[in-house]
This record gives C-alpha cells, sequence and structure tokens, in this order.
C-alpha cells in the first residue's frame, strides 16, 4: 500500500525522508502459542510495539495482565511500551496473562521480542531466494503550515494497502492529535485511508505528531504491519522578540577605558530555534543625553560596552539608552520589540579635598586639655559620603610633642583641632601646625599632586597657675636599718610662674609602712621605724601632696630606695630532710640568703659540734654548689628521727645556724616516709597503725567466738556419752575419704562443724580437732589410726566426704577420688569419747597460748592467717607454734626486693 500525495501540493513540499517500520508483527494461527514481535533495539516510552490476537487465544477473558511490568496490554491485543527500554540481548519475552474472575480460567500468551535488524536480515536473504520483491506500505511525510487558514477539513495525504487488491481493508490511525491530546485533530476515513486535519495549529505547542496507522479486514484480520506517520507542523513568524527584562540597569566606573564592557541583554524568541524566525539583532536607538555618543551593542550578543575614555561623574553620573531587538536577522521586515537601559556611571577618586583657606588662627589657655580650639573645611567634588570624599587630616609639622589631635567630622567632613596634652605659657607661647588632607580612597587622578595644605597659628593665654610636681615621681636612697630620726632630703615642688619652692607646704597622703614622716615646710623626711629592705622589697613609695598658699595643689610620689646591708645570715628554708636508707645515702639541702647577692653565696656549710659530739661521728656534709650541700650518713644508723645542726655562712661571714629534723626511712621515695607508717622507730620499737589494732581486735573478737562454740559443744557431748578416751588416740591422722556406699543420712554437730554422711553408716567421730578439708559444699574430718597419714582434697561430683575411723595396722590412703568404697562403720569411739579425751589438753593449750614467759598476754594472740604455701623462711609466726625463739623476727628487715615491691603496695593502699 502506497499513500496518495496530497492534490495541488508541491511536488517535494511534502515528501523529505522515509521512517522506518517500528514494529512487525507476526504469531502463530493457533491460540495460546508464542507470538513474536520484531522490534528495534531502543524502544521509547508509550511505544506501539504491535498486537497480538487475544481473542483466539481466550475469548471469555475478562482480565488482561502483563507479567513484565515493562509493558502494557490494551483490551484490543495492543503492546505499549510503559517507559523507555534497551534490549540487551537479541531475543527478550514477556507472558500476556488471561483470565476469568467467574470461572477462574486462566491462560497465558508468551510474547517474544526479536531485534529487527536480524528479521530484516532474514527477509532480504530470502527475497533474494524467491527473486521477488514484496511491496510495503510506507509514508511520505507530510507538513501541516502552522496557524493555516483551511479550508477545513484540509486534505493532508492518503493511505493505501496492496492488500485492498484481495481483502476488503478498513483504515484507522490513532496517537496524539487523534485518541490523545489534542484531540480529534486528524482522521482518516475508513474505506478510502484519506487524511485530514480538522483546525489550525500552533507549532509552539504541538511541533509534530506521530501516528499509528492500521490496515484491517472486516473481522479483525491484520494483513499488514502498523504503519508510523509523521506530521510536521511547519513554523510561522507569528512570535515576536522578547527581552528577559523591560528594563536594564547597568554601572559602570567613571574614566573606564574604551571598550570596558558595561553589561548584556538578553531576548528569546518562541519560533522554530535555527531559522530565520529566530535569528536575532540587538541595536541601540537612541542615547540620552545624546551627545557625545559614548556606548556600542554588538549585534548578535548584546554586549554593551564604552566607545570613549571621558566618562566623567561630576558631569554626568546616569545615562540612558532605548535598545532593540529584531528577528529575521535584522531585515526590515523582521518582528522587533524595544526595552529601556539606565547605565550609572560609578565614582572615583580623580578629586582631591582642598581646604577653603591657606592659613588659620586659634588660641587656647595653658593647661587646658580635651578642648576643641579650631575647625578646618575642605572642598571635594567626589560623591558624598563615601571613601572617596571623606577626608583624613594628618599633621606635617609643630605636632612633636603630641599636645594636638585633628579628627573628621563625618557629617561635614571638616578637621576638628583639640589639644590633648597640656601646653605651658612659661615654655612656649605660641606654636605653628602644618595640617595636610587626603581622602580615605587612594587617588586615582591625574594631578601629580597628592595632598593639599593648610598652616594653623596657636597661641598660648597665661594663666595663674599652682605648684607644680615635675617629675612626679622623686627617688631617695637610704640605708636599711638607719638609727630612728635620721634625717633625709624629701620631695621638691615648684612654682611654674617664679622656678622656686618657697611657699609650698607639704604633707603625706599614703605611707603604708609608717616609716617616714614629712616635713610641712621643706619637705625633708625623718625616719620613724627601723627599715627593712627585705620586708619591703624594690621601691619603697610616698605619695605627697604640695599646696600653695591659694589651696591649689599637685600629686607626687616620692620613692625611697632601701640600700642592703648584710643583716640576715643565709637559712635553710626546708627543715624537714627524709633520707630513704634503701635507695638514698644523702640528701640535698639548699640555703637561701633574703640579703642582696652580693651579702649572699657562696655559701659555706659545717656542722654545729665539737669535735667529739656525736653528730660529728654520725654525720658528714659535702659541699654541692654556692647554695646546696649534701648530708649523708657515716655509720649503719637506725631508723628513725635525728636532729642535726648546720650552720650556714655568706660571703661576708654572715652565718645562721638551722637545727634540721632529718628522718631516715625505710622507704623507696620520700613521699612514702611517715613515722607512724615505719616498721621500728629509733629506739627499736614497734609501733602498730592503725589497721593493725583493728586486726587484733576482730581477732580477738573471733577466738571468743570459736571458744564459745566449743565450749557448749563440750557441755553437750559430755551430757549424753561420758567416756575415757584412749590414750594412743594422738596417734591418729585425719584424712579425707568418700563414702559411695547406700547408709543412712545423718549429721553429727562437732563443736560448730557440721558433717553429712550421705549412702554410708557413721558410728562415731573419731580424730582430733585440726584438719578441716570442703569439698564440693560439705566438710568432712577423717581420722586414720597409725601408719604414715596421706591427705588430698577430692573435688569429684557425687562423692560424699564421711567422718570415720579406721581400723588399726596397715598403710592408710584415700580412695575416694577414684570413686571407690570405703568402709565407714569401723570406728571404735564415738564423739563423746573423743571430746572427754581432747577437752582438757585443749583448754590448757589455749591457756598457754594467752601468755608468754612473764605470763604477760601475748600482744600476737590470736591472729588471722591465709595460708600462702610451702616453704616460707618466717615459719609458725603465731604464738601457738611449737617455735621456741619469741624474738627470732630479725629476718623481717633484710627481707628481699621481691617483698619489698609488696610493702610499698600495701602502704600506700
Amino acid at each position: 500500500m502506497a499513500p496518495a500525495r496530497a492534490p495541488g501540493s508541491p511536488s517535494g513540499a511534502l515528501c523529505r525522508q522515509l521512517l522506518l517500520t517500528l514494529a512487525i508483527l507476526t504469531f502463530a494461527c493457533d491460540a495460546c502459542k508464542t507470538v513474536t514481535l520484531h522490534v528495534p533495539a531502543k524502544l521509547d516510552a508509550e511505544k506501539f510495539i504491535g498486537r497480538v490476537n487475544l481473542k483466539e487465544c481466550f475469548k471469555s477473558a475478562t482480565l488482561i495482565h502483563s507479567r513484565d511490568p515493562d509493558f502494557q496490554i490494551l483490551e484490543d491485543g495492543s503492546v505499549y511500551t510503559t517507559h523507555a527500554i534497551l534490549l540487551s540481548s537479541e531475543k527478550s519475552s514477556f507472558t500476556i496473562l488471561l483470565s476469568n474472575t467467574e470461572t477462574h480460567e486462566e491462560k497465558e500468551i508468551l510474547v517474544l521480542l526479536e531485534h529487527q535488524t536480524k528479521v530484516l536480515k532474514k527477509r532480504h536473504s530470502q527475497e533474494k531466494v524467491l527473486r521477488r520483491a514484496k511491496r510495503r506500505w510506507a509514508p511520505i511525510p507530510c507538513s501541516v503550515p502552522e496557524n493555516s487558514l483551511g479550508p477545513f477539513p484540509l486534505f493532508l495525504q492518503q493511505i493505501q494497502s496492496d492488500t485492498a487488491q484481495n481483502y476488503t481493508i478498513y483504515y484507522s490511525i490513532s496517537g496524539p492529535g487523534v485518541d490523545k491530546e489534542p484531540r480529534n485533530l486528524f482522521y482518516v476515513e475508513r474505506d478510502t485511508g484519506n487524511l485530514f486535519c480538522t483546525r489550525a495549529v500552533d507549532r509552539e505547542t504541538y511541533p509534530s505528531f506521530e501516528l499509528v496507522a492500521f490496515a484491517t479486514t472486516p473481522d479483525g484480520y491484520t494483513p499488514e504491519y502498523p504503519l508510523t506517520l509523521f506530521i510536521r507542523i511547519e513554523d510561522e513568524n507569528d512570535n515576536y522578540p522578547i527581552f528577559t527584562e523591560t528594563n536594564y540597569i547597568f554601572k559602570v566606573f567613571e574614566n573606564s577605558k574604551v571598550g570596558t564592557t558595561v553589561g548584556q541583554v538578553c531576548a528569546t524568541d518562541k519560533d522554530e530555534p535555527d531559522t530565520l524566525h529566530t535569528r536575532l539583532r540587538y541595536s541601540i536607538i537612541e542615547q540620552f543625553p545624546a551627545s557625545p555618543t559614548l556606548f556600542s551593542m554588538h549585534p548578535t550578543t548584546g554586549v554593551i560596552t564604552t566607545t570613549s575614555s571621558q566618562l566623567d561623574r561630576e558631569l554626568i553620573d546616569k545615562y540612558q539608552l532605548k535598545i532593540k531587538v529584531q528577528d529575521m536577522d535584522g531585515q526590515y521586515f523582521g518582528l522587533q520589540t524595544t526595552a529601556a537601559c539606565v547605565i550609572n556611571i560609578e565614582d572615583v577618586n580623580d578629586n582631591l579635598p582642598t581646604f577653603t583657606r591657606s592659613s588659620y588662627v586659634a588660641s587656647v589657655e595653658e593647661n587646658r586639655i580635651d578642648v576643641e580650639i579650631l575647625r578646618v573645611a575642605v572642598q571635594d567634588k567626589d560623591l558624598i559620603h563615601t571613601a572617596n570624599w571623606r577626608a583624613n587630616y594628618t599633621f606635617l609639622k609643630g605636632n612633636e610633642d603630641g599636645n594636638f589631635k585633628i579628627v573628621t567630622d563625618s557629617q561635614t567632613n571638616e578637621g576638628v583641632l583639640y589639644v590633648v596634652k597640656p601646653l605651658n605659657y612659661e615654655e612656649k607661647q605660641q606654636l605653628t601646625l602644618q595640617i595636610g588632607a587626603v581622602n580615605e580612597a587612594p587617588y586615582i587622578g591625574s594631578s601629580r599632586s597628592t595632598m593639599n595644605m593648610a598652616t594653623v597659628t596657636v597661641n598660648v593665654q597665661n594663666q595663674d597657675e599652682g605648684p607644680e610636681c615635675d617629675p612626679r615621681l622623686q627617688t631617695v636612697r637610704i640605708k636599711e636599718n638607719v638609727p630612728v630620726g635620721t634625717k633625709n632630703v624629701g620631695y621638691k615642688a615648684y612654682d611654674p610662674e617664679t622656678g622656686s619652692s618657697s611657699g609650698i607646704r607639704y604633707m603625706k597622703s599614703s605611707d603604708p609602712e609608717g616609716w617616714v614622716d614629712v616635713d610641712e615646710n621643706s619637705g625633708v623626711i625623718t625616719i620613724l621605724k627601723r627599715l627593712d629592705r627585705e620586708a619591703r622589697s624594690g621601691v619603697y613609695n610616698i605619695s605627697i601632696l604640695a599646696s600653695d598658699k591659694d589651696g591649689r595643689t599637685c600629686n607626687g610620689v616620692l620613692g625611697i630606695i632601701l640600700e642592703d646591708v648584710n643583716d640576715n645570715g643565709p637559712v635553710i628554708r626546708q627543715r624537714t630532710v627524709i633520707i630513704c636508707k634503701t635507695v638514698m645515702s644523702s640528701a640535698e639541702i639548699v640555703a637561701v640568703d633574703p640579703d642582696e647577692p652580693i651579702h649572699g653565696p657562696p655559701f659555706d656549710f659545717s656542722l654545729e659540734g665539737v669535735l667529739d659530739s656525736e653528730v660529728l661521728r654520725m654525720w658528714r656534709l659535702t659541699k654541692v654548689n654556692d647554695t646546696a650541700a649534701r648530708l649523708s650518713y657515716l655509720n649503719d644508723l637506725q631508723f628513725g628521727k635525728y636532729t642535726v645542726p648546720v650552720r650556714v655562712t655568706d660571703r661576708l661571714g654572715q652565718s645562721l645556724v638551722t637545727q634540721l629534723d632529718v628522718r631516715l626511712c625505710d622507704c623507696v621515695t620520700p613521699n612514702d616516709c611517715d613515722i607512724y607508717r615505719s616498721p621500728r622507730t629509733g629506739n627499736g620499737e614497734v609501733i602498730l597503725g592503725k589497721w593493725a589494732i583493728l586486726a587484733i581486735l576482730l581477732g580477738i573478737a573471733l577466738l571468743f567466738c570459736i571458744l564459745f562454740t566449743l565450749v557448749c559443744g563440750a557441755t553437750t557431748g559430755a551430757a549424753k556419752k561420758p567416756k575415757v578416751f584412749p590414750d594412743d588416740l594422738a596417734q591418729q591422722n585425719l584424712i579425707v575419704s568418700n563414702t559411695e556406699a547406700p547408709g543412712d543420712d545423718k549429721v553429727y554437730s562437732t563443736n560448730g562443724f557440721t558433717t553429712h554422711a550421705v549412702g554410708g553408716s557413721a558410728q562415731g567421730i573419731c580424730g582430733t580437732l585440726g584438719s578441716r578439708v570442703k569439698s564440693g559444699g560439705q566438710e568432712t574430718i577423717e581420722m586414720v589410726k597409725g601408719g604414715h597419714q596421706t591427705l588430698e582434697s577430692c573435688q569429684e561430683a557425687g562423692h560424699h566426704h564421711t567422718l570415720e575411723r579406721c581400723k588399726e595396722g596397715g598403710q592408710h590412703t584415700l580412695d575416694s577420688c577414684r570413686g571407690g568404697p570405703t568402709a565407714t562403720d569401723n570406728c571404735k569411739y564415738t564423739y563423746s569419747e573423743w571430746y572427754t579425751y581432747t577437752q582438757p589438753r585443749l583448754g590448757e593449750k589455749v591457756q598457754q597460748c594467752d601468755q608468754d614467759n612473764t605470763h604477760m598476754q601475748a600482744q600476737d594472740y590470736v591472729l588471722s592467717y591465709n595460708y600462702e604455701g610451702r616453704g616460707s623462711a618466717a615459719g609458725s609466726v603465731g604464738c601457738c607454734s611449737e617455735r621456741q625463739e619469741e624474738d627470732g623476727l630479725e629476718f623481717l628487715d633484710h627481707l628481699g626486693p621481691k617483698f619489698r615491691t609488696l610493702a610499698e603496695t600495701c602502704m600506700k593502699r
């Protein structure tokens, strides 16, 4: 099928290019079989790619759904893309699901997407084999003039299919302008294929249309592929170019160079780009003021530049331009628009401030300060209240002493002259000042001179003045320790009119220490107290008030410089010296002299005492430097406190004895030395700390609890079975045993110890009180008679320890750890028999532990100890042990370095 051209149209106006077919639809005749759609590799969004005959697959389908969200299926079987798709492989597929909601019947159609290039190659090779050219219906591009006047409907072209020779063909179209906005703009006659436009179109709204044409038989069969029709709207120059702003405002500095950019204007045109309709030209129509012409505009870019360097803000500070933009490349028939442009001329500092007068005269009374005496004015043509206009005034000559200052009045730009330091008529009656003025901003004008100058004459007026304290601070030198009543030169003030001190009276207004008195008429000072330079270092200041007969005053300061005398001997400030004997053999002592250095070091250190005194035999001094010496002990002194007198003599022979409190400690650092924590004092006595006393009290309380428990248990046992315990019981030993045989559960109370026998019978409790083993949550005491003893602790689940006494003879061992059976019914003696035998002996032993050889209470009686393993060098440390020596504790003074670290840690805690 070939489209027919619109009648009366030019031969080349409608035909410009051929468009390729977007989709070719082929599908199998049998329903629900695979359908293949031939599409390009890139698909645009909402693109029609083919149609599937859904009725042949499932006529009663009420729900049509695509399993791939990239595709949308309409009721007539048309397939559209939902968004742009790029097929990565030559073949892709998706499934269409057809279902009936009433019968719940479902069917699927598999759709294969194959690249169109591959299909075309296959067809081309097939046509070569068959040697037959198959004609296709293809569109001829057509166009519609924008804003066409008709008549409407306007015939565009005719589309025809070759299959119309064999079938009855119905033609239809779809797409924007048909069933999408703007709707009903185009339509096609069903039988003839004539395409019409129904109304005028605005190209700026719809620049083109892309329609899809279909050729079908009356029964719905599609013998042709869908045909894409492209309709372009031809542009008409119906839009004026428009400036982006109605009024442009630019600024440029005065005296700018030729070609300086002022600004750029811009306009837009809605007509078709890259055509004469949108080719714009800019120009300046008018300038105000008209002369001289100072600006030009680039015709294509709209950039405004200067054409002269004679821009002078002081003459004209603003220019107004009328500008024009025209399309059709500026041809006379093009559409045009105008706008206004204002160019403000910015100020630069091209004018110097100029004094209105070249000389000024002012007067001021002497001794006046912070008073305004003159205002000087300048003229400046630059923009007011800017840095180019504001003036800075400066002194060029005459203010070397800093008596004046000049500041700028921000409102009037005048220079205000002040006196800031008193003037003295007696010294100078007239001063001449030379001042200059410049702007805050740098001068960039053409004048060679960069500063304007003026002269100011200041006349000083005389004034009757009071006394003058000049200089205000006066000093005198006096030796310390001078006798009370000594007189010395004092403060002197004078009358500036006469230069004399007569008639001036003096009094002190401040004397912190009350050391001096001031003579009212002469100002001479008298010493009232002993002067001590060391008490008031530096200069001792006294405030003096001087007054004349009229009551006018001035204030001065008399500084007394105290000259040092050698009245102080060197002293050792640190009276307490600590020597850690274990790590130190000496300590350094430092002396200071409050006198001046000429009366100070080098110092001489010596021990105060006779030649055969104990101090000289025990201590030695070694000089370290001019102010320090080292004190060391000579013999192996005991720990404790010692008093060592040290005499220190300065270079002029002034000396002083300092009694040093020397502490010889068993410590590592001086901070660890504490007399209350020292193990032994110098006399060898033991001093107990608060924690040791508390431990003793707790031990005594624990002993009383144990004794009370034993007494209560003994009373109960004696009441039940008074039996005599055999003498050979002392040879029995305590071992641990486990019992696993069944038996009765019995509990025995043994002076506060509870023993459980589980799974066996225990007829008696045997052995001496002395060994206690805890395993698995139960405590057991087992006694074996004769042989040698072995004691093992076992913690194996399921084994219960029992207290049992075994038969005589043989070697006794423990099998409880192996879980073997143990005989538990071989005890000959009951608890009461054991108690009757051991109670008197235990009481006697306790009584002996409570006393020493002199029948006095032992100091370490009933102390708590923790088992720390074997091999202790100290052996037993309790009074109840078999150790015969009572004072054999000397080894504590010679412990190794490891124990010393432990001792230091304990002492810190």
